[in-house]
This record gives C-alpha cells, sequence and structure tokens, in this order.
C-alpha cells in the first residue's frame, strides 16, 4: 500500500492499487478478486437488504427505488477476469472502484440531500431526487442523435463521477465535429487535441458540457483531489469554452470536499473504503 507521503499525487493505477489494498482487508468473506496485474475488489451482497460494497441505508433506499435498482444490473465488464466467473453474475456497482458505486452511496444516503453544507456547496435546492444515467440526446450532424448517459442529474445539475478511470476517454476529429453545437460552445484550436491533430481527448467532458449548453443546466466534474491528471484535463477543457455564462456553470469538485459536508458515519466508510479523508471531524 502506498504510504502517506505518496498520497498527493495518484495515477489511476496508483490509486487502484491503493484501493484493492484498502479493500482486501474489509469484509473477507463477501468479496472477491480478479486476476489481473493490480486485482480488483468484487463485494457481493451480505444478507438481503446489505452489501458489503454499500452503506446499508444507502443500499436499501437504492432497492426501495425501481429506478436505482435498475441501476446495480449494470454489468461488470471485466468479469472474464474473476474466478469461477460463471457462478453467478456480477455487477459494475459490485467493484470497490466503481465511481458509479461511490456517487450512490453518497446521495443515495437518507437525508443528505437535505443538509445545509451538502446543497450549499453543490448549489442546489434542498431535497432534490437524484437521476441517474441520464441520456442527453445530442443533436448531431444528418438527424443523428448521440444518447450519452450523465452518471447523475439533481434537477439543474448535471454531474460527470470520477475515480480511477485512467482518462475521460478520446475521439476522433471527425466523431466530435459531427455535434451540431460544437462550434458555438468550442473554441475548437484550443480542445487539448492529441499530437497530430486528429484525435481529441476529454471526450466525456466535453459531451457534459454540450448536454449542459443544450438543457440550459449547470455541470459538475467530482473526481478524487488526488488525481491531479484528472483535474488537469478538466482545466484544458474548461479553457476552450467560449461563453463566459457557460463557463461560469461549470464546476470542479473533489470526494473530499463533498466527504467534509458528510455526517460521520459517512465520513468513517469513506476513509476506511476509498482513503477519502477530511480534516473535519
Amino acid at each position: 500500500m502506498a504510504n502517506q507521503e505518496d498520497q498527493t499525487h495518484l495515477s489511476a493505477a496508483a490509486l487502484r492499487r491503493h484501493l484493492s489494498a484498502l479493500n482486501f482487508a474489509r469484509l473477507p468473506d463477501h468479496q472477491e478478486q480478479t486476476c489481473s496485474a493490480i486485482p480488483s475488489i468484487i463485494y457481493r451482497e451480505q444478507a438481503p437488504g446489505a452489501h458489503a460494497n454499500f452503506l446499508t441505508p444507502s443500499y436499501r433506499r437504492i432497492l426501495a427505488d425501481p429506478a436505482w435498482r435498475a441501476r446495480l444490473s449494470k454489468t461488470y465488464t471485466a468479469s472474464a477476469r474473476v474466478p469461477r466467473s460463471h457462478d453467478r453474475r456480477r455487477a459494475e456497482l459490485d467493484c470497490a472502484n466503481s465511481s458509479d458505486a461511490l456517487l450512490m452511496n453518497l446521495f443515495c444516503y437518507p437525508g443528505l440531500l437535505r443538509r445545509p453544507a451538502v446543497c450549499a456547496l453543490l448549489n442546489i435546492d434542498p431535497g432534490l431526487r437524484p437521476e441517474f444515467g441520464v441520456r442527453a440526446n445530442l443533436a448531431m450532424h444528418r438527424n443523428e442523435v448521440d444518447r450519452t448517459e450523465i452518471d447523475m442529474r439533481l434537477g439543474p445539475l448535471l454531474v460527470e463521477a470520477k475515480l480511477t478511470e485512467g482518462s475521460f476517454g478520446t475521439a476522433t476529429r471527425d466523431r466530435v465535429s459531427r455535434y451540431l453545437a460544437l462550434e458555438e460552445v468550442f473554441n475548437l484550436d484550443e480542445l487539448p487535441w492529441k499530437p497530430g491533430g486528429r484525435e481529441l481527448a476529454g471526450y466525456q467532458l466535453i459531451r457534459g458540457i454540450l448536454a449542459a449548453h443544450a438543457s440550459n443546466a449547470t455541470f459538475l466534474l467530482l473526481c478524487d483531489q488526488r488525481r491531479t491528471d484528472l483535474r488537469e484535463q478538466w482545466f484544458r477543457v474548461l479553457s476552450a469554452i467560449r461563453s463566459y455564462p457557460l463557463r461560469a456553470g461549470m464546476a470542479l469538485l473533489s470526494w473530499q470536499e463533498l466527504a467534509a459536508t458528510m455526517p460521520p458515519t459517512v465520513k468513517k466508510f469513506l476513509a476506511e473504503k476509498y482513503g477519502i479523508q477530511t480534516n473535519s471531524p
């Protein structure tokens, strides 16, 4: 496991390794590991209404809401790397590294979205119901529509959540140019093109910002403060937005900053399972 001095700046691989070490020690009777260079911990239900990858109050609320519960069925794409992979179905939100699971652990927690500190930090009204996996339906040339998925919507706020993902994805120039609003929203020359100018980094951010523009919404990136690489990519995309009012509606927030507004039980869970520490009591 990385020592404390190593925790300021972590790559995606280093953070995955750190989270695997933390979770390996948690609830060993309710987990398994993938066969990979950096094993991922896969959790399963402990008992009806309790899952080892979730805070129990959050999990019970998820089970009680049909739309939220449907997210639990997302297939885990690395299932083939799990020993005895055919004995049961693994889901994406069973993985200890899942940013979707982290997002739902927090925002499905009872009363969280009525806490004044949380609402003030997110700049939202209290009592909103989160929607997960929202389709953006972005208009493209040739009457096509990109039904890209937004991780979460809270009223007028769209949220993209990241944890150990390597990047925000890439797309070819031809692919990106098919979005109708691309040149209206971005100064193309300032976007993070890869060498040669034929491929664009930060693709998920670009789509999220286009979705916010199309729906007159604001946009928030949630990521770990130890992932300085993701923050740098964010600011490169942000600097290419043409409109100041649209840029003013964009925000970056770390899980650590959000954790500071959480109830003590949630703070303890975040520290033990994700290494997300906060200086607040």
